[in-house]
């Protein structure tokens, strides 16, 4: 079962840094990324972990590359399911028996 409201890796991404008593701009240089592009990564709803973030965060921060993309996957998810009434509305699903292989 999915998590309703899964945390933006963004936030999560801030709070560790927060915990290793780092600042932004001391991250965006272990990142080898601008405190501007970590700035908005941390801060900014619509700012999302790349593959070539992830794999900047699992050198840095560890866990994976491919972890990071799927917090970001589940968390885009979660966001689009909050829409999805409005996006599906008018879309005209293939009767069942057409469905299956």
């Amino acid at each position: 079962m999915p998590m309703h409201s899964p945390v933006r890796p963004g936030e999560m991404i801030g709070g560790l840094i927060r915990d290793l008593g780092d600042t932004v701009s001391g991250a965006a240089r272990r990142l080898g990324v601008s405190r501007p592009v970590l700035h908005r990564l941390i801060h900014q709803d619509n700012a999302v972990v790349t593959p070539e973030m992830a794999v900047r965060l699992e050198a840095v921060f560890g866990s994976t590359a491919d972890n990071w993309l799927r917090m970001q996957a589940g968390y885009d998810a979660s966001q689009i399911r909050k829409r999805a009434v409005s996006i599906t509305k008018n879309l005209k699903p293939y009767p069942e028996s057409t469905a299956t292989h």
